[in-house]
């Protein structure tokens, strides 16, 4: 299968007038892929680190907030609560979670996809092996372990995690196309 990635702009938003602009344009969007990033942890009994990056993609841009440097407000958690806008990705639960322990929300508008693959009785419900079995391509996971937490992060880890907010909103419309949601 051949190896695809995301690419259309990216808006990495790390001030306050980028974080405005950005919100500005989703509130709108109807449908929203997402997904977040971490700082891995490789000591043994140490705690997850907290979320780093949050992303979250349109049909023709994907953003990537940068969490670990500007707090998410402002908009930011208006968005993540909103009913009205969906907000598509793979074990959100675990997303979710790292981000209430940055700050108070009740998340609005979450599907997870992996909840609707168990349903559907599909034997893969992680975001690669959906994505070649629903998309018809693979992805790479290569920018996984990477430092999330970064200032400046490097165009590796731009693509890599704007393709995974994109390829979740693609998994979604295939799975309504689909008739499994």
């Amino acid at each position: 299968m051949p190896l695809r990635r995301w690419e259309g702009p990216v808006e990495v938003v790390r001030t306050e007038n980028q974080r405005t602009k950005a919100l500005k344009e989703l509130e709108n969007e109807p449908l929203l892929g997402f997904d977040t990033e971490t700082r891995p942890v490789f000591k043994k009994g140490r705690k997850p680190n907290p979320p780093s990056l949050l992303q979250l993609a349109t049909a023709d841009r994907v953003f990537l907030f940068q969490i670990s440097l500007l707090p998410m407000s402002n908009g930011l958690l208006d968005l993540l609560a909103e009913d009205s806008i969906i907000k598509t990705g793979v074990a959100v639960r675990d997303d979710i979670c790292g981000l209430q322990k940055l700050s108070d929300f009740t998340p609005g508008g979450f599907i997870d996809l992996s909840d609707i693959s168990a349903q559907s009785g599909m034997q893969t419900h992680g975001l690669r092996n959906m994505a070649a079995n629903l998309l018809g391509f693979r992805i790479s996971k290569s920018a996984q372990c990477s430092n999330w937490a970064k200032d400046n992060l490097a165009k590796a880890q731009v693509t890599y995690a704007a393709t995974d907010a994109w390829v979740s909103r693609e998994l979604y419309l295939a799975m309504k196309e689909l008739e499994l949601l």
